[in-house]
């Protein structure tokens, strides 16, 4: 059986079968629940190809099989935006979802026809298959701006390796999560001897140690619950831009739930109001400020900002009493979205989706204080970037104590890539130990609190307000100190480290007589 699963034709369809099931243990089926082991067992499926490979061209191109179905069954919904509402011909946004995949899974090629060249030991190779696979997770995260999304270890959120979120942060779990799966390709195949019983004894040492030791990583309550009222337009997204339609229906709905709305702090969605300032019917933006000027409310709003001149920003405005406005400009722009890449705007032309060149805001931003609260918004797919909003707790004393996402995902339409995005806020509450709330335009709507539990969250696709409390968070985790200081050098070192001295010493054994 397992001479005729090596053959090509069968290992390259389980090298896909694997990879979807890669996909879908992000965000299953259906539920959009993440599903742990699904991620193991499909990361031990392809371990287990690439070991039994006759050489590392075969590996390589194992790993990048799996990889393509992997990224394709994470973000198909690509193709949404740019056949749906782009108007790009459906073959041509096919292969472009199909080409992105396949240059990001080159990274994993890579990594797989490596670990076969290098042919550690038994005892080395959970160590050197999972510091390969870490190493191009995040060289995914970080080259050509970086595009995580549906990395590993987001599929261990509501998993035992949970607990070490706020030590080792996603990829540091994806790490464990590999040597796991490398460990049951060995046991599979070698099940008259496996491997030292240490790595399988550190692991667990390391479970146990986590889940002990998670008070040590936790902070405190700070101050009073918040009440909030995360507002959620649903405007149709092929008019949300629209003159005659979409903009001044969302001006109306959002001016009107803002005007009604009693709790302490209210969210507005990212570009709920789609228009710039200037471009607004008179006195609409002073009649906000005029609203907030006094009382006990304030208000977070996504707006675009600025001018020809200047250029323009991805944005969101703070409106409290007796202050001035608060503004946050989004710094994680999206390729060919807010900025379009050298070379393709031949590409961008074919689609007709309102494109722009932003400007990129600072990282570490400051937090809108309000109601004894540091809050710190984030916009779309920033919360993403783990270590670029670790920034902000460089300092424990001005370090946020709640997470504001606010987001507009319709142009992905009634996908899973929602229920992926909760995913990833989710991850980002266990890695800081803080509740994120989530404004977004179709979905999903949600207070997560610090530990990754969603309280509260509005059905997709609904228009609705979604009111409830939130309970801020003071303390700086692990993950947070380190991330803050060095971001995500510690893991390239950790990966890079294992790998060569599995390459030295498989030097060494060829150097033998």
């Amino acid at each position: 059986m397992t001479t005729s699963l090596t053959r090509p034709l069968p290992a390259f369809a389980l090298a896909l079968v694997g990879g979807l099931a890669q996909a879908a243990s992000i965000a299953f089926f259906g539920s959009g629940h993440p599903v742990w082991w699904l991620q193991v067992l499909s990361l031990a499926l392809l371990a287990w190809q690439v070991q039994s490979a006759p050489g590392w061209k075969r590996a390589a191109l194992l790993g990048w099989t799996f990889a393509i179905a992997w990224l394709c069954g994470t973000f198909w919904w690509l193709f949404i935006s740019m056949h749906t509402y782009g108007g790009l011909a459906a073959p041509l946004a096919g292969l472009a979802v199909l080409a992105l995949a396949a240059f990001l899974g080159t990274y994993y090629a890579f990594a797989c026809g490596v670990f076969r060249a290098i042919a550690p030991t038994p005892a080395w190779s959970p160590a050197a298959f999972a510091a390969l696979w870490m190493l191009a997770e995040l060289l995914r995260a970080r080259w050509f701006t970086g595009f995580p999304w549906g990395a590993g270890g987001y599929a261990h959120v509501d998993g035992p390796l949970a607990a070490l979120a706020p030590w080792i942060g996603v990829y540091g779990i994806g790490l464990l999560a590999a040597i796991l799966a490398q460990v049951i390709a060995l046991l599979a195949a070698r099940p008259r001897w496996s491997i030292p019983l240490a790595w399988i004894a550190g692991v667990v040492v390391a479970v146990i140690v986590a889940n002990v030791g998670t008070g040590a990583a936790a902070g405190a309550p700070n101050g009073e619950r918040l009440s909030v009222s995360l507002l959620q337009g649903d405007i149709p997204q092929n008019e949300k831009f629209e003159d005659q339609t979409g903009v001044p229906f969302a001006l109306r709905w959002y001016a009107e739930q803002i005007t009604r709305s009693t709790t302490r702090l209210v969210v507005a969605p990212e570009t709920a109001i789609p228009v710039l300032p200037q471009q607004l019917p008179e006195s609409y933006f002073e009649g906000m400020q005029r609203r907030f000027s006094s009382g006990e409310q304030a208000l977070l709003v996504g707006i675009p900002l600025g001018n020809y001149e200047q250029g323009y920003t991805n944005s969101v405005i703070g409106l409290k009493p007796g202050a001035q406005p608060y503004r946050f400009d989004k710094h994680h722009l999206v390729p060919f979205g807010e900025f379009i890449p050298p070379l393709f705007r031949w590409f961008t032309d074919l689609m007709n989706i309102p494109l722009g060149d932003f400007n990129r805001g600072a990282v570490g931003q400051p937090s809108f204080d309000w109601a004894g609260q540091r809050l710190a918004p984030n916009i779309c797919y920033e919360d993403l970037f783990g270590e670029e909003l670790a920034a902000r707790f460089a300092d424990a004393a001005s370090a946020p104590t709640i997470f504001v996402n606010v987001s507009n995902i319709g142009w992905f339409g009634d996908s899973v890539a929602i229920d992926q995005h909760l995913q990833i806020s989710r991850m980002r509450a266990l890695e800081f130990d803080r509740p994120v709330i989530r404004a977004t335009n179709t979905g999903a709507t949600a207070i997560v609190d610090h530990d990754a539990q969603v309280t509260q969250a509005l059905p997709r696709y609904t228009r609705a307000v979604l009111t409830g409390e939130v309970q801020g968070r003071t303390g700086v985790t692990p993950f947070a100190w380190w991330s803050a200081r060095f971001g995500l050098w510690p893991l390239w070192i950790v990966g890079v480290a294992p790998v060569v001295a599995a390459a030295l010493l498989h030097r060494r054994r060829r150097a033998r007589p």
